[in-house]
């Protein structure tokens, strides 16, 4: 029989961190899962309600590809208002989460034998993508010494004739690095030199901790450089709407959108009218929703700083998005081996950091995207876990 299979998808590899979801979802719920990235708090109920009022009406046909002109709108404002970022109507595109928007974007400006500068570690289907275009994903390897940060240097090392562009993942999943302005600004003479597009994903944008987000599609200097990704998931708590959004100047725009086009028409109509229920109330500040969530999040982030430094699993300190990596060198283990032990014999699923590239080997990523009684709970299984492990190597 035909192999019908492609040898660009025959060669990637699943998903590293699909087993321990797998293993969750068959458990019977009695694993404390700190692996998903999903928020544990319902959409607020002012955006919930504005998607059920557009159903009420009877608003179910298809918008205009690049979706509805009053959320495009709206995004323009917001993005011009909260982080000086500054892209008309007519060059925002509403997307089916920002994943969509990372695959198009990637589908628009890699040909075969394209590089692709990928933050190591981060979130995994960065290079897959890259690799289903013919592009190859060159790893950047980051520490937690400088909060897994990326340097000039850092990037001259890795540039070749080939390299076309640099996927910007900060706030970082799974490390929770952020990039201040100083850092960003580092950054715009090698990315100039090398005339590098920076593909920006910042879907954790509104979750950053002690210091206010800053885009790199901010400076103007760079403003044919950059395609800046983003979406409602995490902010508003709005994974399953899958409703994200991509801004680029004009030329890239009218490519990516080609794309767009013949592959998803356009996103959601009721998800978009939730969106623009987000915006125009999201940032009032008699509306809950993200200060609730961002401060909730900041006390889990917190309690699990210090309560993974506490027990010798030392830990940078996150300052965005809900993830935090603890190194578990300390216990002689790999981060799979931690991770596949703490599962079997305690009960509790994180996710091994080489899921998200080379870099995470020794370290494993939890999510507090959970509630503060099942952080508490999982601590007290990883203490007794550690204890013990450590007690068998000494």
């Amino acid at each position: 029989m035909r192999d019908f299979v492609t040898e660009k998808v025959r060669n990637i590899k699943p998903s590293g961190i699909r087993k321990f979801f797998d293993i969750v979802a068959r458990s019977g719920g009695d694993i404390i899962s700190l692996g998903v990235g999903d928020p544990d708090f319902v959409t607020p109920w002012e955006i919930r309600n504005a998607a059920v009022v557009s159903l009420q009406k009877g608003i179910t046909h298809y918008t205009s590809n690049i979706g509805l002109p009053e959320l495009r709108e709206e995004i323009s404002r917001y993005l011009r208002e909260r982080f000086s970022v500054k892209y008309g109507a007519d060059e925002i595109m509403l997307t089916i989460g920002a994943s969509e928007a990372i695959d198009a974007t990637l589908r628009a400006v890699v040909d075969d034998g394209d590089e692709a500068l990928i933050p190591d570690p981060s979130y995994v289907s960065y290079a897959p993508c890259v690799q289903l275009c013919g592009g190859v994903a060159v790893a950047v390897p980051c520490s937690a010494e400088n909060g897994f940060k990326l340097t000039p240097e850092m990037l001259e090392k890795k540039i070749t004739p080939r390299t076309k562009a640099l996927i910007f993942p900060y706030p970082n999943n799974p490390t929770g690095g952020i990039m201040e302005r100083e850092y960003l600004r580092a950054l715009i003479p090698v990315i100039l030199k090398h005339d590098l597009l920076v593909i920006s994903d910042e879907i954790y944008a509104e979750l950053t901790y002690g210091c206010k987000h800053v885009s790199i599609a901010e400076f103007e200097e760079l403003r044919h450089n950059v395609a800046l990704i983003s979406g409602f998931s995490k902010s508003f708590a709005m994974t399953g709407w899958r409703i994200g959004y991509l801004c680029a100047e004009k030329e890239l725009f009218k490519n990516i959108l080609k794309i767009h086009q013949y592959t998803t028409i356009c996103a959601p109509i009721m998800s978009q009218y939730a969106a623009l229920e987000g915006l125009r109330t999201g940032m009032e500040e008699n509306f809950a929703g993200i200060g609730e969530m961002r401060e909730e999040y900041d006390r889990r982030r917190r309690f699990l700083y210090k309560s993974f430094n506490e027990i010798g699993l030392k830990c940078f300190e996150p300052k965005g998005a809900f993830y935090i990596m603890p190194s578990v060198a300390s216990t002689g283990m790999t981060g799979e081996e931690f991770a596949n032990r703490l599962v079997e014999e305690e009960r509790v699923a994180v996710v091994p950091g080489k899921a998200f590239g080379e870099s995470g080997d020794s370290f494993v990523r939890c999510s507090y995207a959970t509630s503060m009684k099942n952080l508490v709970e999982a601590m007290k299984r990883i203490r007794k876990f550690v204890k013990r492990i450590k007690g068998e190597t000494e």
